[in-house]
């Protein structure tokens, strides 16, 4: 029943992907209930009811992505936005973002402000402006209300085309086969061009919305025509069923990246030395999206052979891969050239303490983590591998505290409440391993899980009447999200 819930909910809400060119069509769909503030198309929605729509999307959106928990590189992706949203026309800047385990170059944006990013766009830039070009083409359609200001656009198709977007969305969610996708093709080039052309109207001003952005966070503006350049020229190497998923839900043309090259050389070019933070991501990335054990180490050992700060990032990915093929001491070594660059840097004493773990020699591992945390309180990779290092040193009791104290800072982390979950188990806390369970499932979409969890805590409480009735309202809290759900 959940299942066909959240389907039915992608269906409806998928008009909120602002990358996506077939959202003005969708956002006809009378199954939105959404109320009428007035005749100007950008007050249709309000920014209340657009947070609550990309809440509602991202608890769906969770059940069916492959969503990457890496404390590391979410942190570091977080930072990156939030300091070009500073140089944005972005009003609302309670942001959340996803990081998608996927190798595709893609990013997008949802009304509430929601932006999410495939780990495969950090593997394929070249540079960190690069990136930061990709970033704020997203937040411009956060700040432009392109969700709002196409509702009425999207007033004037037919219902036909209406049907089948979403048929072929509900095959494309269901199934995650080209078939949706194809049938979503057929279905665009049946539709009246005016939608067309008001898509790529879209995709035109967030690039120069985004380019204003780029130029004031002080970045090269260039940026962007270098990597959609690259982007199209990979374009011609795919055949029509195989087309680079960014390409599919960003329109892209030759005469849009002539554009971008335009306006660039309205502006002076910016020549920044490559950030090693950067390098650093990408490593990690790259790690991750290694095919096999074998295929990181010879990827890494081949980056180890180039200068400066690129070697240095070879050598980390290299220790990375020397860990997961369970060489701690190799991968000391190979980290102690990594380290030589920025010696103090938060992914190198992360590493460390991993290694020291991994060497049995857990008070040295949660010595370093310690000291770092009481200069950086609070900061999320840290007390993630801080808890972790204490998990592993058998410590759950301290490891519950610590993350029970991080989930008030991150209530949206699916990662801390699942960690909180397994050390409250093994500290013997069953009824909070039942509570954080429920968060957990909650985040994911699995209402139905979560209410079981729910159910499990309050048969535990006994006379407790502060912890029934917290969970009790907890209760109520995912019925109301269930009733949201079946409503959209």
């Amino acid at each position: 029943m959940l299942r066909a819930l959240l389907q039915r909910l992608l269906i409806c809400i998928v008009t909120a992907m602002m990358t996506v060119g077939l959202t003005e069509a969708l956002a006809a769909n009378d199954n939105l209930k959404i109320p009428n503030l007035g005749a100007s198309s950008t007050s249709l929605y309000s920014e209340e009811y657009e947070r609550k729509l990309g809440n509602l999307w991202l608890k769906v959106f969770r059940a069916q992505a492959p969503i990457l928990d890496d404390p590391l590189l979410y942190d570091y992706i977080e930072n990156l936005v939030f300091q070009l949203v500073l140089h944005s026309d972005l009003r609302d800047r309670q942001l959340q973002l996803v990081v998608v385990d996927n190798p595709t170059i893609n990013a997008f944006a949802v009304p509430g402000g929601i932006i999410g990013v495939h780990n495969g766009l950090v593997h394929q830039a070249q540079t960190e402006d690069e990136l930061a070009a990709v970033l704020t083409h997203e937040i411009a359609h956060l700040s432009q209300r392109h969700f709002s200001r196409q509702r009425e656009q999207a007033q004037s198709q037919s219902s036909l085309t209406i049907a089948g977007l979403m048929a072929a969305i509900a095959l494309a969610a269901t199934a995650g086969s080209d078939a949706g996708l194809a049938a979503i093709t057929a279905t665009q080039a049946a539709a009246q061009d005016s939608r067309l052309r008001y898509s790529r109207a879209n995709e035109s001003e967030a690039d120069r919305i985004g380019l204003r952005t780029l130029v004031a966070a002080g970045r090269d503006p260039h940026a962007s025509a270098d990597m959609h350049e690259r982007m199209l020229a990979s374009h011609r190497l795919y055949s029509t069923n195989r087309l680079p998923e960014f390409l599919r839900t960003h329109p892209l043309s030759e005469k849009r990246v002539a554009d971008m090259r335009n306006r660039a050389r309205a502006e002076r070019r910016v020549i920044r030395p490559k950030s090693f933070d950067f390098q650093l991501m990408q490593a990690r990335v790259r790690h991750q999206l290694a095919k096999t054990p074998k295929a990181a180490l010879d990827l890494f050992t081949e980056q180890t052979q180039k200068g400066g700060t690129e070697a240095a990032a070879g050598w980390y990915g290299l220790a990375l891969a020397q860990l997961d093929a369970n060489e701690p001491i190799k991968a000391r070594s190979a980290l102690e050239q990594a380290m030589k660059p920025d010696p103090n840097n938060v992914a190198f004493l992360i590493a460390n303490a991993t290694i020291d773990t991994a060497l049995g020699r857990h008070q040295s591992a949660l010595r370093q983590l310690k000291s770092r945390l009481d200069l950086s309180p609070g900061n999320h990779p840290l007390t993630i591998a801080y808890a972790d290092a204490l998990w592993q040193a058998g410590m759950p009791h301290i490891a519950a505290q610590v993350l029970k104290t991080q989930s008030k800072r991150k209530p949206e982390d699916p990662g801390v409440w699942y960690r909180l979950a397994e050390v409250q188990g093994l500290a013997g806390d069953i009824i909070g391993l039942h509570q954080s369970r429920a968060e957990y499932f909650i985040l994911v979409g699995a209402l139905d899980a979560a209410q079981n969890q729910l159910s499990y805590a309050l048969k535990l409480v006994n006379n407790n009447f502060t912890q029934s009735a917290t969970i009790n309202e907890r209760l109520r809290d995912v019925m109301d999200i269930r009733e949201e759900l079946e409503n959209s």
